[in-house]
């Protein structure tokens, strides 16, 4: 039998850390989001996805949020995250990437642009 995909058993204890230990962009985001709070669509925190756990997910939209801080401009950073954005693609799921600080400086672009990636028949 295959490993499932989403919310592998060995990634719990990290999911669960990740979880009680946003980081303040984190936090401010998922106020929007919790309890169907964006156009009545569910957003799971710190799900996983193979061996990958994305900060935000969609599964009626397979909609992957991501809040990057500074570290993401490093390049080794960087290659990494195209790497791991390449392999969730090709599992069907689309991608939006935010700044933190846009989190605090402009939420309502972030719901705006999370939005108008929501298709119209979920």
């Amino acid at each position: 039998m295959s490993q499932p995909v989403h919310n592998r058993t060995c990634l719990k204890d990290r999911r669960k850390e990740l979880r009680n230990n946003l980081t303040p962009a984190e936090a401010a985001l998922w106020r929007i989001l919790k309890n169907s709070g964006l156009k009545g669509r569910k957003f799971r925190r710190q799900h996983s996805i193979q061996n990958y756990i994305v900060d935000f997910y969609c599964p009626a939209e397979r909609l992957i949020i991501e809040l990057d801080g500074a570290v993401h401009n490093d390049p080794i950073q960087s290659a990494h995250d195209e790497e791991r954005s390449k392999i969730l693609i090709e599992l069907g799921n689309r991608i939006l990437r935010f700044e933190n600080r846009l989190v605090f400086e402009n939420p309502l672009a972030i719901m705006d642009e999370i939005q108008s990636n929501f298709s119209w028949w979920a």
